[in-house]
């Protein structure tokens, strides 16, 4: 891995102070947890946080990023270090890439290609063959950046039907919705798609590229870092889906799991203490490397997804989107 540490996950609204060159996490009801600074990558809080300067003076000096999820699951914001990785020659080369149409937009149906075969790959049925071969048909003929994206809402609106019927009913999407999710269904997919975009910004800030210059997004969410947004999309399948079909499956959530009113959904503690202690044990989950020759985890295989655009910027190097090999 690029940076000694590890993620934190803060389930449980808490205080974050620094003692000497440690954070230290204090919790409602329980003894206060020590973390030395050099074992933390970033820390990701799915509830209420209050930090102070001191501590953000800590976190910033050692590159560490605060990652905050709002009550729906969204990725609310982070504090990012003062002192960035980019390099100023990679920076360049990245902005002339994106400028030129040609190559922006073959990136970009890339990625989508990508996207939608790892999808068919999670839900591992033959019923998305029609509409992954329909996708492969329309994307060459897609001019835009905002045609390529609406093929890819078209593909995942019907994987997502496909999805349901693996589903009990309580769990099912019924149509993607967010800000805020209107269901259980929706809500799981929310905090992991926003959980899988953290841990890629994490990475790229670990890199000499600009997390904030996209391909395919750039256009359409001006918010965000719009590479990050690029780069999770091959990986959210492996994550949100894929994990959504595995713990239905093996009943792993209940509805207690969720807080449901009328038009909107969100995890409950209980339920953000799950999905935390799933997304950690599938990020150290390992695959061998075929090309590395050695055994690579999921959480490894984001940074290296990062790299690959920075190889793309210094050598010329095509940039190919992760794909399953297992």
């Amino acid at each position: 891995m690029p940076a000694v540490g590890r993620t934190y996950w803060l389930t449980e609204p808490c205080r974050i102070r620094r003692e000497n060159n440690s954070v230290r996490i204090e919790r409602p009801g329980g003894s206060p947890v020590h973390i030395p600074i050099t074992d933390i990558r970033d820390l990701i809080a799915f509830d209420h946080v209050d930090v102070n300067t001191s501590a953000l003076s800590l976190l910033s000096r050692h590159g560490v990023t605060l990652h905050v999820l709002d009550h729906y699951g969204n990725h609310a914001g982070h504090f990012a270090p003062a002192e960035s990785m980019a390099s100023a020659t990679v920076v360049r080369r990245q902005v002339d890439i994106t400028a030129d149409p040609h190559q922006r937009l073959a990136i970009g149906r890339a990625l989508v290609l990508a996207a939608a075969e790892n999808l068919r790959w999670a839900l591992d049925t033959d019923l998305l063959d029609p509409a992954l071969e329909s996708l492969r048909t329309a994307l060459p003929g897609c001019a835009t950046t905002d045609a390529v994206m609406g093929e890819e809402g078209n593909f995942r609106r019907t994987a997502w039907a496909v999805l349901d019927t693996q589903l009990p009913a309580w769990l099912r999407m019924n149509g993607r919705t967010r800000r805020p999710p209107t269901n259980a269904g929706n809500a799981f997919v929310s905090y992991l798609n926003a959980l899988v975009y953290a841990r890629v910004l994490t990475a790229l800030r670990s890199t000499p590229i600009h997390p904030a210059i996209g391909f395919l997004h750039a256009d359409t969410d001006r918010r965000r870092n719009t590479l990050a947004l690029d780069l999770a999309e091959p990986f959210k399948p492996l994550f949100a889906e894929r994990l959504l079909k595995r713990t239905a499956a093996q009943r792993h959530l209940k509805p207690s799991d969720f807080e449901t009113d009328v038009g909107r959904a969100a995890l409950s503690k209980n339920g953000r203490k799950k999905i935390a202690a799933l997304v950690k044990e599938e990020l150290a989950t390992t695959v061998h490397h075929r090309t590395l020759k050695r055994q690579v985890s999921y959480d490894e295989l984001i940074h290296l997804e990062a790299l690959k655009i920075v190889r793309l910027c210094l050598e010329d190097i095509p940039y190919k989107p992760f794909r399953p090999w297992w």
